[in-house]
């Protein structure tokens, strides 16, 4: 059981530094299409104000993707799981909360997607955050 919280631990960190990095550069861009829009005076509702939301919501799917895959690749690489497809399929329902069968991993290696899924869970409430506080700004401009 150590040896999975040791990895749990270790896979938190990570996914969450790279989360942090991911919303830092995402709100940074933000800050510059908010300049852009004040200084052309558009509406609220511009055709480059919802390119700029439809690319923010493909960016938090790259982003929960990598941190998906990285999970997928941890599961392969340890033989939690029989391939690469059954990895990314466990460590995408485990992220996403939505539940899973057993029968996918090794229990020996379960408390590690337990963790995962309140890793993601987390990491999905963060993205909506930073998702409605960039929408309510620009709404606002």
């Amino acid at each position: 059981m150590i040896i999975q919280l040791v990895v749990s631990t270790i896979m938190v960190l990570v996914t969450v530094v790279i989360h942090g990095g991911g919303l830092a550069i995402l709100g940074h861009m933000l800050r510059g299409e908010v300049q852009v829009e004040r200084a052309h005076h558009g509406p609220g509702l511009s055709p480059r104000t919802m390119g700029f939301t439809l690319a923010l919501v493909c960016a938090l799917f790259v982003l929960h993707g990598i941190e998906i895959w990285l999970y997928a690749f941890l599961y392969e690489g340890i033989g939690a799981v029989k391939d690469l497809e059954t990895a990314v399929y466990f460590s995408t329902i485990s992220y996403a909360g939505i539940g899973f069968d057993d029968r996918y991993i090794d229990p020996a290696w379960r408390l590690v997607a337990a963790i995962e899924g309140i890793n993601g869970l987390l990491l999905l409430g963060w993205s909506t955050a930073f998702f409605v506080t960039i929408v309510a700004r620009l709404g606002r401009r």
